[in-house]
Formats: structure tokens, C-alpha cells, sequence
């Protein structure tokens, strides 16, 4: 696999020297990451459902997508599922006792009743209905779709909490493969300093795509992060380590990429807002990277997944 170019000299000189070429080393190092494990897929009939986890911003739906079209290609139907269709409806959700809010973070924000169920039928039944959930209403709507397994199907389940033996422990253990997905990278300055951590490359990633997808403020986005990060601490971390394969899906060229929409939406906080050194202290980190424009990004990135398409 690639190497990792994750020194701000280095990363600059490609951007500005040898951009196209960058950029492709660091697509076909995540796609190398996907053949293999297609590949594993293909080898092994008796794996037919893979748990995909990670935290906010890493790419789980982007690969859980693109493994799908990878299975598809070598003649697997691949079904993905997401967890969050199998969120309770928001009169019932769970309350967190320190905030007094709704705790979406906890695994027991699922209804784990109907999950469990649904995959018990998959498995044993090779059909089910799955539900689609509205977050606009928070509510599970009357859209459920059914799926039925053929020989050789997989079904593709991604969430955070999908490597929780909450969510698995009833299938049998050689029907599985775990994967955990997140940025595993640092960027680092000249003097060998931390200059950009992995969770502010997803920071980053999350504020563009909340901006962008669901019309949220760097203000609402910043405000939701620390119970983020609690959750993932919580009820992802622990899980880790139980993956079969692990996924760095840092993009090197992603600073550049990233600048210039972010500072356009960090230079909207005003002085007084809360998050105001937050947004500088990162502006300061991005206005060290040479740009590259998004329209150098292949639609096909994962990138693409918080940038959008145009």
C-alpha cells in the first residue's frame, strides 16, 4: 500500500508540483484498502454480513457504498443497511441524565429489539423487511423495504455502533467480518509537531458537510461535537480492536481540499461567539496548506461524501 504523506512541507510541494499525481496516490490507496477487502469477501463464501463502524466524519457510508459496488462487480449482490434506520421514534428516545437531552450517541438510543430481529430473519429466514427512519419527524416511516438473500448476497451494516457485540452476538461468528473505518493519520509540521489532529481532519470534514447537506451552522456543528466525541469514547473506542480490518481513510491532499470552504465558513463566527477560538485556531492551522480547488477532486472520492458532487 502507499505510503502516508502527511508532513505540511511535503503535502504543499505535491499540491502545488504534482497535484493530479497526489491525488491519485491517495485515491488508489483507500480503493487498495476496499479491493482487499472485497477480496476477502470473494474468498470466503460463508461471510455474508459485514459490520462496518467508525466515528462521525471517517467515510462509513461512502465505503460502505463502494464496497457494495465492488461486490456487485465480481457478481455478489450486496444489500447495505444502516443503523440509524433503526433509531427509536423521538418520543421514546433515550434521555441522558447529565444533560436532560436525547442521547443519540448511546447504543440504546436503537430500538435493538427490531434490529435483532431483522437479522435473525436475514440469517435464518434469508428475508426481512427493513425500516427507513425520518429525521426531519423522528419517526420510522410506513417505507420499509423488504430484501431477500440469494446464494453468494452479503448485507452491508454500518453505524457507529456496529462493531458492538450488542448488535452481533446472536449471529453466528463466521457468517461476520468486522471493519472499522476513521482518519488514523496525522498531519505533522516541519519541526515534527502535531499540526492537525485525526479528529480535526474529521472536525473539518463534519463542518463542510453539515454545512453543506443539512444547513447547519459551524455554530450548531461545534456545539454538537464534544457530545460526539463523548459517544464515540463511550460506545465505539471499546469496539475497536474487535475489528478483522482496520481502515485509515485519510485523504493526504485533504487539507488543501478543505481550506478554503472551511475558512469561508469560519470567517461567518463572530468575536463573540463561543466557538470563535475554536474556528481561528483552525483557520490558522488550514491557511498554512497551498490550495487545491474541489473541482480537482474525483467525483468518485470519498471526499465527495462532504463536499458534494459539484
Amino acid at each position: 500500500m502507499a505510503e502516508v504523506i502527511n508532513t505540511l512541507t511535503k503535502i504543499n510541494e505535491l499540491a502545488v508540483n504534482d497535484t493530479q499525481q497526489f491525488i491519485s496516490i491517495a485515491e488508489n490507496r483507500y480503493y487498495e484498502s476496499l479491493d482487499a477487502i472485497v477480496s476477502r469477501i470473494c474468498k470466503n463464501p460463508e461471510i455474508e454480513i459485514v459490520l462496518l463502524a467508525g466515528p462521525s466524519s471517517s467515510g462509513k457510508t461512502t465505503t460502505a457504498n463502494k464496497i457494495n459496488e465492488k461486490l456487485a462487480a465480481c457478481g455478489h449482490k450486496a444489500y447495505t443497511i444502516s443503523l440509524d434506520d433503526f433509531y427509536r421514534n423521538a418520543k421514546n428516545a433515550i434521555i441522558n441524565e447529565e444533560t436532560g437531552k436525547p442521547d443519540y450517541e448511546s447504543v440504546n438510543s436503537l430500538q435493538l429489539d427490531l434490529l435483532s430481529a431483522v437479522l435473525k430473519r436475514l440469517v435464518e429466514d434469508r428475508k426481512s423487511f427493513i425500516p427507513r427512519y425520518d429525521f426531519e419527524s423522528g419517526i420510522r416511516t410506513d417505507k420499509a423495504f423488504e430484501i431477500e438473500l440469494e446464494e453468494g448476497d452479503v448485507v452491508i451494516l454500518e453505524g457507529l455502533h456496529a462493531l458492538n457485540p450488542i448488535i452481533y452476538s446472536a449471529l453466528p461468528s463466521d457468517a461476520l467480518l468486522k471493519i472499522y473505518i476513521s482518519v488514523s493519520t496525522r498531519i505533522y509540521d516541519d519541526e515534527g509537531h502535531v499540526l492537525l489532529t485525526k479528529r480535526d481532519l474529521r472536525l473539518v470534514r463534519r463542518t463542510v458537510r453539515d454545512y453543506q447537506f443539512r444547513s447547519s451552522s459551524v455554530e450548531n456543528t461545534f456545539d454538537m461535537w464534544d457530545d460526539v466525541l463523548d459517544g464515540e469514547n463511550k460506545y465505539l473506542a471499546p469496539f475497536k480492536y474487535c475489528a478483522d480490518i482496520l481502515i485509515d481513510s485519510i485523504h493526504n491532499y485533504e487539507p488543501c481540499v478543505f481550506k478554503n470552504e472551511a475558512l469561508e465558513l469560519f470567517k461567518a463566527v463572530e468575536q463573540d461567539s463561543v466557538w470563535y477560538n475554536e474556528t481561528q485556531r483552525l483557520s490558522n492551522k488550514l491557511l498554512r496548506f497551498n490550495t487545491i480547488p474541489r473541482d480537482a477532486v474525483p467525483q468518485t472520492s470519498l471526499l465527495r461524501e462532504f463536499l458534494g458532487k459539484k
